[in-house]
């Protein structure tokens, strides 16, 4: 059993590897900021993510009954134009609205909106949703939806995370080994995202998200090295809560995007930490449901189990995709952080 577990897990590292969509962290929302400056006077914000190109970056605009008074643009590929407008009424209850000049990207957005009394919402529009309603009173309900929509989303498109933990379970092998292994992950990001989202402990990002590349180019060489009685392989846990801690700074800096509520930061914190755990879940029951068809359809075919050599082959190869994807995010963010 543990080299079917092998086998199907070497096959989904390949497969991540080399998707068309494997690029970390390229499917960044449409931020958006609406601030009220003094009272019927907002001013409207936005950045496009670098996945979208400036020829389809939107135009938005706040409802009827507020008009347009100045605006400001910025060249770049990630333009942040500036909007100010005067409204006749507040704008809470009424939508705020994005067009895209060419196509809607199916992209989602985050919407901060920041009062005048201090209070702070933020809002998540699904891919494709044109509208967003601005809130009239910050709710429980509303809060823990938006960020547990978040947290599963961000951990899905989180490609450098998922190869992280599909690396995670190569190592680990058993199904036994496996949980010890995740549950050590998850408390360690559990315990950075919290420290780092309620500002008690501050870390630049550009940093952590290039440590985060290293990390898996790290897990890639051992694959490769396939030392049984090494560290990472004796103690996969020991590995993964130490990188863990790593991965929620990571987390918590889409957290900080978004940023936190004014009244419901514990609701925001803990839905958005429910939902990265939900989004593993869903991971790992897909990594199950793909080990569970390949029992199945061996059974059916009753072809021949590979040999333990095929195994590490195919493992090596696996590994050293992942190891030249890693690479090449490091080296991209190294070099981002660098030209800043």
């Amino acid at each position: 059993m543990r080299g079917s577990i092998r086998l199907v897990l070497a096959g989904l590292v390949a497969w991540g590897s080399y998707s068309p969509t494997a690029r970390a962290h390229e499917s960044r929302p449409l931020y958006v900021e609406v601030v009220e400056k003094a009272p019927l006077v907002f001013t409207v914000r936005w950045k496009i993510p670098p996945s979208m190109g400036r020829e389809n970056a939107p135009e938005i605009s706040l409802a009827e009954g507020c008009v347009l008074h100045s605006e400001a643009r910025a060249l770049g590929q990630s333009s942040t134009p500036l909007r100010s407008y005067h409204c006749e009424i507040d704008p809470a209850g009424t939508p705020l609205r994005i067009h895209y000049p060419m196509f809607n990207p199916s992209v989602s957005a985050l919407v901060r909106v920041s009062r005048l009394s201090g209070q702070k919402h933020s809002l998540l529009a699904s891919p494709g949703q044109t509208e967003v309603i601005l809130p009239e009173v910050e709710s429980f309900s509303a809060v823990a939806r938006d960020y547990l929509a978040l947290g599963i989303r961000h951990i899905l498109e989180g490609y450098d995370h998922l190869l992280f933990l599909l690396c995670l379970l190569l190592i680990a092998g058993t199904r036994r080994r496996i949980l010890i292994t995740v549950t050590g992950f998850t408390l360690a990001h559990s315990m950075t995202l919290a420290l780092s989202a309620l500002g008690l402990v501050r870390v630049p990002v550009a940093p952590v998200e290039a440590a985060i590349a290293l990390s898996i180019v790290f897990l890639a060489v051992e694959i490769v090295r396939g030392h049984r009685n090494g560290l990472t392989y004796r103690y996969p846990i020991a590995v993964a809560s130490s990188f863990g801690l790593l991965h929620g700074f990571g987390f918590a800096a889409v957290l900080g995007e978004a940023g936190l509520p004014q009244t419901e930061v514990p609701a925001a914190l803990l839905f958005f930490n429910l939902g990265v755990e939900l989004g593993q879940i869903l991971f790992l029951g897909a990594a199950l449901l793909c080990y569970q068809l390949f029992q199945a359809i061996s059974r059916l075919t009753s072809r021949q189990r590979l040999s333990p050599d095929a195994l590490h082959r195919l493992e090596t190869l696996a590994a050293y995709a992942v190891g030249i994807l890693g690479s090449f995010w490091l080296i991209e963010r190294i070099a981002t952080f660098s030209a800043t």
